[in-house]
């Protein structure tokens, strides 16, 4: 023991006191803390890391703990986040489905109503739900010629934005242009 607490440049006395002193509150707390984390890492099978295990355990036990300590017990046990693998959605379109690609990069128009360009937009609201704007851009003169805002993504909010820009501009034959979004790709029955 007193190579140990040489090399450790602790006093043997410093040593013998440390281990039998009495458990404090603090230790106490720890441990049921440390219980508790436990306890709820094995139901949410270890997805959780510091932050969200932070929230839960303050949820649960009715508690303000800083997370630096919950980081400090999850390090103390070696619990670790499981970091699950991002799925991608990307859909390869076929050229059956993809029109032609006419604009061509092209983003200038000489004069309005020659070029417009659509897109769909998703704006998360406060109350967690979502709102979509589906807006047409005029090339040649950079204004909006048609928006319309919608509580779902789907074709009808396409079209009452593209009905909106005939019927404010009759007389236009523009190119246009948007993004592969699936509401321009499906067919009209």
């Amino acid at each position: 023991m007193a190579k140990l607490c040489h090399l450790a440049d602790i006093a043997r006395s410093s040593y013998y006191k440390w281990i039998n002193r009495p458990e404090s509150e603090s230790d106490r707390m720890n441990a049921f803390i440390l219980k508790e984390m436990i306890q709820l890492y094995t139901e949410v099978h270890g997805i959780y890391g510091y932050r969200r295990m932070t929230m839960n355990i303050n949820r649960n036990l009715r508690k303000k703990y800083n997370h630096k300590r919950i980081y400090r017990l999850m390090k103390l046990v070696n619990m670790k986040s499981v970091i699950r693998k991002k799925k991608k959605h990307y859909t390869p379109s076929t050229p059956q489905i993809t029109a032609e690609n006419l604009l061509n990069r092209q983003f200038q128009a000489d004069k309005p109503n020659q070029k417009w360009l659509t897109d769909v937009t998703e704006f998360k609201l406060t109350n967690g739900q979502k709102a979509y704007l589906s807006a047409i851009l005029d090339l040649g003169d950079r204004s909006i010629v048609s928006y319309v805002l919608g509580r779902s993504n789907n074709n009808q909010l396409v079209f009452e934005t593209f009905d909106l820009a005939i019927a404010a501009n009759p007389k236009a034959e523009p190119l246009f242009h948007s993004d592969r979004g699936f509401q321009v790709r499906q067919e009209v029955a």
